[in-house]
Protein backbone atom coordinates (compact mmCIF):
# COMPACT_ATOMS: atom_id res chain seq x y z
CA UNK A 1 0.00 0.00 0.00
CA UNK A 2 1.73 3.54 -1.09
CA UNK A 3 0.95 4.45 2.60
CA UNK A 4 3.13 1.88 3.99
CA UNK A 5 6.22 3.64 1.66
CA UNK A 6 8.99 5.86 3.47
CA UNK A 7 8.99 9.08 3.23
CA UNK A 8 11.35 11.53 1.14
CA UNK A 9 11.64 14.97 -0.17
CA UNK A 10 12.22 16.76 -2.92
CA UNK A 11 13.11 20.26 -3.18
CA UNK A 12 13.45 21.17 -6.97
CA UNK A 13 14.25 25.07 -8.20
CA UNK A 14 15.09 26.72 -10.80
CA UNK A 15 19.48 27.61 -10.78
CA UNK A 16 20.35 30.59 -7.94
CA UNK A 17 16.68 30.29 -6.07
CA UNK A 18 18.15 29.22 -2.85
CA UNK A 19 17.98 25.23 -3.04
CA UNK A 20 21.21 24.58 -1.08
CA UNK A 21 20.52 27.30 1.67
CA UNK A 22 17.19 26.23 2.28
CA UNK A 23 17.98 21.98 2.16
CA UNK A 24 20.95 22.91 4.55
CA UNK A 25 18.46 24.02 7.12
CA UNK A 26 16.16 21.50 6.37
CA UNK A 27 19.00 18.92 7.43
CA UNK A 28 19.76 20.92 10.49
CA UNK A 29 16.09 20.95 11.59
CA UNK A 30 14.99 16.75 10.12
CA UNK A 31 16.42 13.83 10.23
CA UNK A 32 17.54 13.81 6.45
CA UNK A 33 20.19 13.61 3.85
CA UNK A 34 20.88 15.20 0.93
CA UNK A 35 21.10 13.72 -2.84
CA UNK A 36 22.44 16.04 -4.89
CA UNK A 37 20.27 16.36 -8.23
CA UNK A 38 22.43 18.02 -10.61
CA UNK A 39 24.17 16.70 -13.30
CA UNK A 40 27.24 19.02 -13.20
CA UNK A 41 27.54 18.68 -9.58
CA UNK A 42 28.77 14.84 -10.49
CA UNK A 43 32.22 16.31 -11.55
CA UNK A 44 35.34 16.53 -10.12
CA UNK A 45 37.40 20.10 -10.63
CA UNK A 46 34.32 21.96 -11.01
CA UNK A 47 33.36 23.85 -8.18
CA UNK A 48 33.33 27.37 -9.03
CA UNK A 49 31.17 27.51 -12.29
CA UNK A 50 28.60 24.53 -10.74
CA UNK A 51 28.55 26.62 -7.33
CA UNK A 52 29.34 23.52 -5.60
CA UNK A 53 28.99 23.15 -2.03
CA UNK A 54 31.92 24.61 -0.36
CA UNK A 55 33.79 22.68 2.78
CA UNK A 56 32.26 24.98 5.67
CA UNK A 57 28.43 24.04 4.03
CA UNK A 58 29.35 20.36 3.07
CA UNK A 59 30.24 19.85 6.79
CA UNK A 60 26.97 21.34 8.10
CA UNK A 61 25.13 19.44 5.43
CA UNK A 62 26.86 16.24 3.70
CA UNK A 63 25.89 15.76 0.17
CA UNK A 64 26.18 12.51 -1.78
CA UNK A 65 26.64 12.40 -5.82
CA UNK A 66 29.14 15.36 -5.56
CA UNK A 67 32.60 14.73 -7.33
CA UNK A 68 31.97 11.07 -9.08
CA UNK A 69 32.62 11.48 -12.35
CA UNK A 70 35.97 12.57 -13.99
CA UNK A 71 34.81 15.38 -16.65
CA UNK A 72 35.93 12.88 -19.13
CA UNK A 73 32.69 10.84 -18.39
CA UNK A 74 29.42 10.73 -18.86
CA UNK A 75 26.66 10.45 -16.79
CA UNK A 76 23.23 9.56 -17.20
CA UNK A 77 19.68 9.76 -15.94
CA UNK A 78 19.71 5.96 -16.15
CA UNK A 79 22.95 5.63 -13.74
CA UNK A 80 21.34 8.75 -11.75
CA UNK A 81 18.65 6.33 -10.64
CA UNK A 82 20.90 3.15 -10.23
CA UNK A 83 22.67 5.40 -7.91
CA UNK A 84 19.45 7.52 -5.81
CA UNK A 85 17.57 4.51 -5.53
CA UNK A 86 20.69 2.73 -3.71
CA UNK A 87 21.49 5.78 -1.47
CA UNK A 88 17.69 6.18 -0.48
CA UNK A 89 17.57 2.63 0.43
CA UNK A 90 20.74 3.11 2.01
CA UNK A 91 19.55 6.53 3.73
CA UNK A 92 16.28 4.34 5.04
CA UNK A 93 18.26 1.43 6.59
CA UNK A 94 19.40 4.49 8.78
CA UNK A 95 16.45 5.54 10.16
CA UNK A 96 16.30 8.98 8.03
CA UNK A 97 14.63 10.52 5.07
CA UNK A 98 16.37 11.49 1.56
CA UNK A 99 16.37 14.99 0.52
CA UNK A 100 16.80 14.99 -3.09
CA UNK A 101 17.98 18.49 -3.92
CA UNK A 102 18.86 19.98 -7.35
CA UNK A 103 17.67 21.17 -10.90
CA UNK A 104 18.44 18.88 -13.26
CA UNK A 105 14.56 17.86 -13.61
CA UNK A 106 14.97 15.19 -16.16
CA UNK A 107 16.58 13.17 -13.24
CA UNK A 108 13.74 14.03 -11.08
CA UNK A 109 11.02 12.88 -13.55
CA UNK A 110 13.42 10.00 -14.25
CA UNK A 111 13.31 8.80 -11.39
CA UNK A 112 9.66 9.76 -9.81
CA UNK A 113 8.10 8.25 -12.84
CA UNK A 114 10.19 5.57 -13.86
CA UNK A 115 12.58 5.27 -17.06
CA UNK A 116 11.75 4.06 -20.86
CA UNK A 117 13.28 1.04 -21.65
CA UNK A 118 16.42 2.34 -23.63
CA UNK A 119 19.18 0.83 -24.00
CA UNK A 120 22.31 2.10 -22.36
CA UNK A 121 24.46 4.29 -24.48
CA UNK A 122 27.67 2.63 -25.68
CA UNK A 123 30.87 4.55 -26.07
CA UNK A 124 32.23 2.71 -29.30
CA UNK A 125 29.43 2.90 -31.18
CA UNK A 126 28.39 6.61 -30.19
CA UNK A 127 31.90 7.58 -31.29
CA UNK A 128 31.71 5.74 -34.46
CA UNK A 129 28.14 8.19 -35.49
CA UNK A 130 29.76 10.85 -34.04
CA UNK A 131 32.41 10.47 -36.36
CA UNK A 132 30.20 9.43 -39.55
CA UNK A 133 27.93 12.30 -38.80
CA UNK A 134 31.27 14.73 -38.99
CA UNK A 135 32.60 13.49 -42.01
CA UNK A 136 28.75 14.23 -43.35
CA UNK A 137 29.29 17.89 -42.10
CA UNK A 138 25.83 18.02 -41.84
CA UNK A 139 22.46 17.66 -41.12
CA UNK A 140 21.45 13.43 -41.29
CA UNK A 141 19.70 13.36 -44.83
CA UNK A 142 16.09 12.69 -44.62
CA UNK A 143 16.05 9.14 -45.73
CA UNK A 144 18.36 8.40 -43.04
CA UNK A 145 16.14 10.01 -40.70
CA UNK A 146 12.76 8.41 -41.69
CA UNK A 147 14.40 4.82 -42.12
CA UNK A 148 15.61 5.09 -38.12
CA UNK A 149 12.97 6.78 -36.60
CA UNK A 150 10.26 8.62 -38.24
CA UNK A 151 8.59 10.05 -34.80
CA UNK A 152 12.05 10.95 -33.52
CA UNK A 153 12.84 12.40 -36.65
CA UNK A 154 9.85 14.77 -37.20
CA UNK A 155 10.30 15.97 -33.48
CA UNK A 156 13.62 16.86 -33.91
CA UNK A 157 15.71 19.75 -35.55
CA UNK A 158 17.58 18.95 -38.53
CA UNK A 159 20.94 20.75 -36.75
CA UNK A 160 20.00 18.33 -33.43
CA UNK A 161 22.57 16.44 -33.84
CA UNK A 162 23.18 15.32 -30.02
CA UNK A 163 19.33 13.84 -30.22
CA UNK A 164 19.39 12.49 -33.56
CA UNK A 165 22.81 10.78 -32.94
CA UNK A 166 21.04 9.08 -29.54
CA UNK A 167 18.26 7.91 -31.93
CA UNK A 168 20.58 6.26 -33.95
CA UNK A 169 22.39 4.29 -31.46
CA UNK A 170 19.33 3.10 -30.14
CA UNK A 171 18.50 1.65 -32.85
CA UNK A 172 21.21 0.57 -34.34
CA UNK A 173 21.20 -1.18 -30.47
CA UNK A 174 18.03 -2.38 -30.16
CA UNK A 175 16.48 -2.77 -33.53
CA UNK A 176 13.87 -1.20 -32.43
CA UNK A 177 12.45 2.91 -33.05
CA UNK A 178 13.73 5.27 -30.09
CA UNK A 179 9.76 6.52 -30.33
CA UNK A 180 8.39 2.45 -29.97
CA UNK A 181 10.45 1.91 -26.76
CA UNK A 182 9.09 4.77 -24.93
CA UNK A 183 5.84 3.73 -23.79
CA UNK A 184 7.68 0.84 -22.06
CA UNK A 185 8.47 2.27 -17.92
CA UNK A 186 10.33 1.24 -15.46
CA UNK A 187 8.81 0.58 -12.13
CA UNK A 188 7.60 4.08 -10.17
CA UNK A 189 9.57 4.99 -6.94
CA UNK A 190 8.19 3.04 -3.42
CA UNK A 191 8.38 6.44 -1.43
CA UNK A 192 5.86 8.87 -0.43
CA UNK A 193 7.48 11.92 -1.90
CA UNK A 194 6.71 15.14 -1.28
CA UNK A 195 7.82 17.43 -4.02
CA UNK A 196 8.46 21.42 -3.31
CA UNK A 197 8.94 23.42 -6.05
CA UNK A 198 10.80 26.91 -5.58
CA UNK A 199 9.56 29.15 -8.13
CA UNK A 200 10.13 32.66 -7.79
CA UNK A 201 7.46 35.34 -7.67
CA UNK A 202 9.44 37.94 -9.41
CA UNK A 203 11.40 37.04 -12.41
CA UNK A 204 13.23 39.96 -12.71
CA UNK A 205 14.57 39.16 -8.84
CA UNK A 206 15.79 35.79 -10.13
CA UNK A 207 17.32 37.52 -12.54
CA UNK A 208 19.52 40.04 -10.60
CA UNK A 209 20.82 36.71 -8.63
CA UNK A 210 21.78 34.74 -11.79
CA UNK A 211 24.10 38.12 -12.40
CA UNK A 212 25.42 38.57 -9.03
CA UNK A 213 26.10 34.50 -8.60
CA UNK A 214 27.42 34.08 -12.36
CA UNK A 215 29.65 37.21 -11.86
CA UNK A 216 31.16 35.63 -8.50
CA UNK A 217 31.95 33.00 -10.27
CA UNK A 218 34.32 35.03 -12.86
CA UNK A 219 36.06 36.77 -9.79
CA UNK A 220 36.34 33.41 -8.14
CA UNK A 221 38.43 32.20 -10.77
CA UNK A 222 36.22 30.35 -13.54
CA UNK A 223 38.41 30.77 -16.59
CA UNK A 224 41.07 30.04 -14.42
CA UNK A 225 39.20 26.69 -13.21
CA UNK A 226 38.35 25.80 -16.79
CA UNK A 227 42.36 26.12 -17.85
CA UNK A 228 43.33 23.70 -15.00
CA UNK A 229 40.98 20.69 -16.14
CA UNK A 230 42.23 21.55 -19.73
CA UNK A 231 45.49 21.02 -18.22
CA UNK A 232 44.68 17.93 -16.12
CA UNK A 233 42.44 15.94 -18.28
CA UNK A 234 42.20 15.16 -21.73
CA UNK A 235 38.83 17.15 -22.53
CA UNK A 236 37.34 18.37 -25.59
CA UNK A 237 34.32 20.65 -25.87
CA UNK A 238 32.04 18.74 -26.53
CA UNK A 239 31.83 16.06 -23.78
CA UNK A 240 28.74 17.05 -21.84
CA UNK A 241 30.93 18.32 -18.50
CA UNK A 242 31.84 20.99 -20.76
CA UNK A 243 28.91 21.87 -22.38
CA UNK A 244 27.27 22.52 -18.93
CA UNK A 245 26.09 26.26 -18.71
CA UNK A 246 29.38 28.82 -17.78
CA UNK A 247 31.92 26.12 -18.93
CA UNK A 248 30.71 26.29 -22.64
CA UNK A 249 31.13 29.92 -22.42
CA UNK A 250 34.82 29.89 -20.98
CA UNK A 251 35.68 27.17 -23.21
CA UNK A 252 34.80 29.51 -25.93
CA UNK A 253 37.02 32.45 -23.94
CA UNK A 254 40.11 30.28 -23.73
CA UNK A 255 40.06 29.60 -26.95
CA UNK A 256 39.74 33.42 -28.14
CA UNK A 257 36.38 32.73 -29.64
CA UNK A 258 34.91 35.60 -27.45
CA UNK A 259 36.18 38.06 -25.01
CA UNK A 260 35.81 38.55 -21.78
CA UNK A 261 32.87 40.99 -21.71
CA UNK A 262 31.00 38.51 -24.04
CA UNK A 263 31.56 35.41 -21.59
CA UNK A 264 29.87 37.57 -19.06
CA UNK A 265 27.36 38.25 -21.31
CA UNK A 266 26.63 35.03 -22.99
CA UNK A 267 26.89 33.31 -19.46
CA UNK A 268 24.58 35.48 -17.94
CA UNK A 269 22.09 35.00 -20.77
CA UNK A 270 22.76 31.03 -20.95
CA UNK A 271 22.16 30.50 -16.95
CA UNK A 272 18.77 32.96 -17.44
CA UNK A 273 17.58 30.38 -20.37
CA UNK A 274 18.40 27.72 -17.94
CA UNK A 275 16.17 28.83 -15.22
CA UNK A 276 13.37 28.99 -17.34
CA UNK A 277 13.56 25.79 -19.13
CA UNK A 278 13.38 24.36 -15.77
CA UNK A 279 10.23 26.73 -14.20
CA UNK A 280 8.93 25.74 -17.48
CA UNK A 281 9.32 22.13 -15.79
CA UNK A 282 7.94 22.96 -12.30
CA UNK A 283 4.96 24.90 -13.66
CA UNK A 284 3.37 22.17 -15.38
CA UNK A 285 5.07 19.14 -12.62
CA UNK A 286 2.24 17.30 -11.18
CA UNK A 287 2.28 17.17 -7.45
CA UNK A 288 4.57 20.00 -6.78
CA UNK A 289 3.85 22.12 -4.21
CA UNK A 290 4.78 25.72 -4.85
CA UNK A 291 6.76 27.82 -2.62
CA UNK A 292 7.85 31.30 -3.51
CA UNK A 293 11.59 31.26 -3.22
CA UNK A 294 11.53 35.38 -2.68
CA UNK A 295 9.33 34.94 0.35
CA UNK A 296 10.78 36.07 3.48
CA UNK A 297 9.41 33.10 5.21
CA UNK A 298 10.21 30.71 3.15
CA UNK A 299 12.41 28.57 5.57
CA UNK A 300 9.45 28.40 7.99
CA UNK A 301 7.29 27.61 4.87
CA UNK A 302 8.97 24.98 3.91
CA UNK A 303 10.00 23.44 7.30
CA UNK A 304 5.97 23.57 8.18
CA UNK A 305 5.55 21.13 5.14
CA UNK A 306 8.47 18.72 6.01
CA UNK A 307 7.51 18.27 9.38
CA UNK A 308 3.39 17.54 8.37
CA UNK A 309 4.89 14.92 5.96
CA UNK A 310 7.20 13.45 8.10
CA UNK A 311 4.61 13.13 10.72
CA UNK A 312 1.28 12.61 8.73
CA UNK A 313 -1.83 12.24 11.00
Amino acid sequence: MPELFPPAVFLMGPTASGKTALAVSLVERFPLEIISVDSALVYRGMDIGTAKPDAATLARAPHHLLDIRDPTEAYSAAAFCDDARRLMADIVARGRVPLLVGGTMLYFRALLQGLDDLPRADAALRKKLEAEAAARGGPARPAERAEIDPVTAARLAPHDYQRLGRAREVFQLSGTPMSALLDHAQSSLPYRVLQLALIPSDRAVLHQRIAARFDAMLAEGLLEEVKTLRRSYALTSDLPSMRAVGYRQAWSCLDGDINPGELREQGIAATRQLAKRQLTWLRSWPDAVELDCLAHDLEAQAMARVQAHLQPE
